[in-house]
């Protein structure tokens, strides 16, 4: 690929100056599957010569996590070592940034049982539920990319060669996160003052609730009294602007979590711990789920359901126009960050306190009260489609339409 090390010298720089914007003297904490270590390496030299105070990488390795599924006993999947929980928290109150490279094989689990992976995310959460609040608060910064892996870019392009998919899906990466343009900060900051117009008419209008018609969708989701619709990036505790996702092209907020009515269809794979979810159809009560089907990974969606109360709940509300970069390369990636960005979309679980006024200082009892769902987990899925209307209907009863044919009606 021509100057492939420059874009990806452009992508680091990208990752470290807009993505966590790291600051002077802050310690950087990289998650990062073993296959992208080269990406890995180029991004620790970049955070030093931003001024990183220390890089601290966490590798991971899909083929030992297969290994530790198949062969470890059921005990294994309820213990988490209490030395990594409080590793992260202490970095978090340290006011570390976090990085993670989100690369993982779509079916890496798939012989596996969902209820050893459903002990073992469960385990996981409740022992990294304090650092987690850190995350979810938006108390320090934090961001998510990715880059090829053999397994993830044979999966999208399964007719090319090992070499040949890696190739196109890096291609088609640099393209989505603007890496391909002469100055990708610049294109970013162009963006995300777009995205931010979009949030300031949500936030002006207030809605009450939003409802959502299509060929398969027919849902109502009401919205607390005090929501605030975020996207593109947010402030950390310091006033620092960080962009979690890269790519972007949402925004979201909270919905109430007794307030959701109907029935909602997928409309592309949930690739969840390894394994895909596809064709699923949720049906909603008061909020909660009342009934589900889904043609493929059936039994992986009751586990996510079941996890605990809150993932019978919708946690977010997200905003994604179909005439997207994301969705107008006409691919599936089969990996969220990516998928997420292409669609409009719909989180269960655990919903963001940056959406509430002043929901980053209130307790776990406030945000109950003010109508947040709490949850062990949070896992976006795609709803959007070429046929999805939104309108929004005001507290003096005004509808207005939000999304029309896919896309933005304003």
């Amino acid at each position: 690929m021509e100057n492939f090390n420059k874009l990806l010298q452009k992508y680091a720089e990208l990752s470290i100056k807009i993505g966590v914007n790291l600051q002077k003297g802050q310690t950087l904490v990289i998650n990062s599957p073993i296959e992208c270590a080269e990406f890995t390496r180029i991004l620790a030299k970049e955070a030093y010569s931003t001024g990183a105070k220390d890089v601290h990488v966490e590798w991971s390795d899909e083929e030992l996590t297969l290994i530790k599924f198949i062969n470890a006993p059921e005990e294994a999947f309820k213990e988490f070592p209490k030395w990594k929980a409080d590793g992260y928290e202490t970095l978090a109150k340290g006011g570390a940034a976090f990085f993670s490279i989100s690369s993982s094989n779509p079916e890496l689990l798939k012989g596996v049982d969902p209820k050893r992976i459903a002990e073992s995310n469960k385990t996981r959460s409740i022992a990294l539920k304090k650092y987690r609040e850190y995350i979810m608060n938006s108390t320090v910064s934090w961001s998510i990319v990715s880059i090829p892996t053999k397994a993830w870019a044979k999966k999208i392009f399964s007719e090319l060669s090992d070499e040949e998919a890696i190739e196109k899906l890096w291609k088609n990466i640099f393209k989505i996160v603007r890496v391909d343009k002469d100055n990708p900060i610049e294109a970013w900051n162009e963006h995300l003052k777009n995205l931010q117009k979009k949030v300031d008419f949500l936030n002006e209008k207030k809605f009450k609730k939003l409802h959502y018609i299509s060929s398969n969708t027919d849902l109502t989701i009401e919205l607390p009294e005090k929501h605030l619709w975020s996207g593109g990036g947010e402030y950390n505790e310091k006033r620092t602007y960080f962009v979690a996702n890269m790519p972007t092209e949402e925004v979201f907020t909270l919905p109430l979590k007794t307030g959701v009515n109907g029935k909602v269809t997928s409309t592309k794979p949930l690739n969840y711990s390894g394994n895909l979810i596809e064709d699923f159809t949720l049906i909603f009560k008061d909020g909660k789920i009342i009934d589900f089907s889904a043609e493929k990974g059936y039994e992986t969606l009751k586990k996510l359901i079941e996890t605990d109360e809150g993932s019978h709940y919708l946690g977010e509300v997200a905003l994604v126009p179909y005439d997207s970069p994301i969705s107008n390369s006409n691919i599936i990636f089969y990996n969220t960050l990516f998928d997420e960005n292409a669609s409009c979309h719909l989180a269960l679980g655990e919903a963001y306190p940056i959406c509430l006024e002043n929901g980053g200082t209130m307790t776990e009892e406030e945000l109950k009260k003010s109508g947040a769902n709490i949850s062990l987990t949070h896992v976006d899925f795609m709803i959007g489609s070429p046929d999805l209307n939104i309108t929004g209907e005001t507290k003096s009863g005004e509808i207005i339409q939000v999304f029309k044919n896919g896309n933005w009606a304003f």
